[in-house]
């Protein structure tokens, strides 16, 4: 009689007890920073970081939806609970870390410069970038980089970086800073097969504006769940899941840049 009341209570426990994360979990992107997050011809997001996130959720045994959210309001929307986690190819940076949590890096990046095809521009300095008009995302790193670096040049920013390259392709910017591997899709994958504008310089890698490498923002309280994504991207690596998603985007491993 003991050992079946045991029995009874045991299952009963076992049905009451849903696991930390039986529910469905939302990943937060911006959409439009290809090739990492963009909508796709049907409408849907598609793109690295929402291949990485979906993944993950697989690894996690968990349903995931992925919702789009522009850059500017991307960690405020995370704090209002619009969603679980920024998977968007945002930076690990100090002043982020004062809003959110970040797991481990799931793949490293530079920022770099581009402008037209022989422009000429070789200068990197204020003094050499003074009266020259120069592009970045708004909200970003390197917004923060442009604003700090060259103070005495005309910076327009936008709200996507689509919008910046369109207007470095129309002719209306000197210059544009930008992420390292989306600017290199732009400049050898525009839609009419031509390329207007070329990477210069070198690459920018001051920590203060590329932090640590690229993270998945969640909110500081839910240390539970970054500890379970970084188990999880731990598992994508090892048995090749990221390697698969990272040869149909680039042609160097982004987790090493190798």
């Amino acid at each position: 009689m003991k050992k079946t009341l045991l029995a009874l209570v045991l299952a009963a426990t076992a049905l009451t007890a849903v696991p930390a994360m039986a529910e469905t979990l939302k990943i937060g992107t911006e959409g439009a920073y290809p090739p990492f997050n963009f909508q796709d011809s049907a409408g849907n997001l598609a793109g690295f970081d929402v291949e990485i996130g979906l993944a993950l959720c697989e690894k996690l045994k968990v349903e995931c939806e992925v919702v789009a959210q522009d850059w500017d309001g991307i960690i405020p929307g995370l704090q209002a609970k619009k969603y679980d986690m920024i998977i968007a190819s945002m930076f690990i940076t100090d002043e982020r870390k004062k809003q959110v949590s970040f797991t481990d890096p799931y793949y490293l990046a530079a920022m770099t410069h581009a402008a037209a095809k022989g422009s000429g521009i070789t200068d990197f300095t204020n003094e050499g970038m003074k009266g020259k008009t120069i592009g970045a995302q708004s909200g970003t790193t390197q917004a923060d980089y442009v604003a700090a670096v060259y103070p005495d040049a005309d910076i327009k920013l936008y709200p996507t970086q689509d919008e910046v390259n369109l207007d470095m392709a129309n002719g209306r910017l000197d210059l544009e800073v930008g992420d390292m591997i989306p600017l290199l899709d732009w400049v050898t994958k525009n839609d009419d097969g031509k390329a207007c504008c070329e990477l210069i310089g070198q690459p920018i890698t001051d920590p203060k504006y590329v932090g640590e490498g690229v993270g998945i923002a969640v909110r500081q309280e839910d240390n539970a769940l970054r500890e379970k994504l970084n188990a999880a991207l731990k598992e994508i690596r090892a048995d090749g899941t990221y390697q698969k998603i990272n040869e149909k985007y680039f042609s160097i491993d982004i987790y090493t840049m190798k």
